[in-house]
């Protein structure tokens, strides 16, 4: 998540003429698109997939503006992801939307032979706010997954990444989507505004923890719903036998990985007290290797005030000194940082993180808490006791022996807990995120006796009835009869 430039305006601008033709064009087309087949839907989707196979190279040109990564990188962050994201709808989708029939199992009694179904429908017209830090991957995916549960989707870029959301929207037009469906908006955080000043009816925000504060307020306004993936501060977990070179080679990896700029990135690293010196050492072996990388002017002073406040406080810095008034930062470490650090419990968006050294992972279980972020987590050591660790950990994803690279599988779903968002994206769930239930019932016959007005006698019926269906059956039995005797002979 971008935590600077994904901002929305404290008042926004009317709606312009374009804008709202979009909006309504969006509106016009959705019920036509939602009365199709799911199996149609997911035609425009197979047919991106290919797309992307076949013109990766204009999506990483399309990419390249993305400062201090390769094209190789953005292949393996975003476009690959992309695709596999693709696939898992078109093998799953059909079986995830479709009517849920419940049979007579579980359905009570007295409701005898009525019929029921859920159903998932989508919601109409979903505008995605999109991040900066994987302006293809992220918003990307949340695109298809809204259009192939029968939605028309906005998507507003931030700001200076909306290439490849256009090439997107072109190539699913050639794939068959009907005009006006998908829509890039402007990159400027007024037409965000905009669209829900005029009414939307969710929004899907990957964002900064304030910004989704600002969003929410302007959406309470409408209750509108909407799914947010905010910030991050994410824990990592070193247990005694963990492997402390692959553990420091793991850290390398979140400082380097997008620049650092990844919202499950590493920032606090609990690891007790004997471990500390072995990880401290490998680590400052791997990072002397990672190369600086391009950190915003904001994100800069911020981070000055985070290091000069855990410095004050007794940390040390575990590689370069980080230089924050020059434009590329080199990735560093602090070494015996402790709870009271702001850097261990605000979200930052640079390439730093924080040796925490603890007694045991009770302690850092504790402190891990006090963090007002659980987006994600990793452990590292023996995988029985991870994954026994992994049970207790409040965060939306936990790796165990790796950290960001497995969240990438289209299956898992993805969203945060506290501060950090609520509501999922990817995978199965984040699929139905983009759809509303209905249910339906069915009452057979004429036979209605609830419409009349309770009897006197209905009070013993009743109970005798909660006794058979939730007590003892061989006592509730007896009464049940005589209540049903009286209760007919009494008309």
């Amino acid at each position: 998540m971008d935590h600077s430039r994904n901002l929305i305006q404290e008042e926004g601008d009317v709606l312009p003429d374009g804008l709202m033709r979009t909006l309504a064009t969006a509106r016009a087309v959705q019920p036509r698109w939602a009365d199709r087949p799911v199996a149609e839907r997911l035609l425009p989707v197979a047919g991106l997939r290919r797309r992307v196979a076949g013109g990766a190279e204009a999506l990483l040109d399309a990419l390249s503006s993305r400062p201090g990564r390769t094209r190789a990188e953005s292949l393996a962050a975003e476009v690959l992801p992309l695709a596999d994201a693709c696939r898992f709808l078109e093998r799953e989708a059909a079986s995830l939307l479709k009517p849920r029939r419940l049979g007579s199992r579980g359905r009570p009694g007295w409701l005898f032979g009525v019929s029921a179904e859920v159903r998932r429908e989508p919601f109409g017209t979903v505008l995605v706010i999109a991040p900066s830090n994987y302006p293809l991957l992220l918003a990307g995916v949340q695109a298809v997954q809204a259009l192939a549960a029968g939605n028309a989707v906005l998507v507003k870029p931030a700001p200076g990444c909306a290439a490849p959301m256009r090439i997107l929207a072109s190539w699913l037009t050639e794939a068959g989507l009907p005009d006006g469906l998908f829509a890039v908006l402007g990159e400027s955080p007024a037409e965000a505004e905009a669209v829900i000043e005029a009414g939307v009816e969710k929004v899907v925000l990957t964002g900064s923890a304030e910004t989704g504060r600002r969003v929410m307020a302007r959406l309470a306004e409408t209750l509108t719903p909407a799914t947010m993936e905010l910030s991050g501060n994410d824990a990592v977990f070193v247990l005694p036998g963990a492997d402390a070179r692959m553990v420091a080679g793991a850290l390398a990896f979140g400082l380097r990985f997008n620049g650092s700029a990844t919202c499950i990135a590493p920032r606090r690293v609990f690891v007790a007290r004997d471990d500390a010196q072995a990880l401290e050492r490998a680590l400052t072996e791997r990072i002397a290797t990672l190369p600086p990388t391009p950190v915003p002017l904001t994100v800069r002073a911020r981070l000055a005030r985070l290091v000069e406040d855990a410095l004050t406080k007794g940390a040390r810095v575990i590689g370069p000194t980080p230089a924050t008034d020059e434009p590329q930062l080199a990735p560093f470490a602090l070494a015996d940082a402790r709870p009271d650090m702001a850097l261990l419990s605000e979200d930052v968006f640079a390439p730093v993180l924080a040796l925490v050294a603890v007694t045991d992972m009770e302690e850092a279980l504790g402190l891990a808490a006090r963090c007002p972020y659980a987006l994600g987590a990793s452990i590292f050591g023996p995988e029985a006791e991870a994954r026994a660790l992994a049970l207790r950990v409040d965060a939306g994803s936990v790796t165990i022996n790796d950290l960001i690279a497995p969240t990438a599988d289209a299956r898992l779903p993805f969203g945060g807990r506290k501060r950090s968002g609520w509501g999922v994206t990817r995978g199965a769930e984040g699929l139905l995120e983009m759809t509303q239930v209905k249910t339906i019932t069915v009452s057979p016959g004429r036979f209605r006796p609830h419409h009349e007005p309770f009897a006197e006698s209905d009070e013993t019926l009743l109970l005798a009835w909660l006794r058979l269906a939730h007590g003892d059956r061989r006592v509730a039995m007896g009464p049940l009869l005589n209540a049903l005797r009286n209760r007919f002979r009494s008309g």
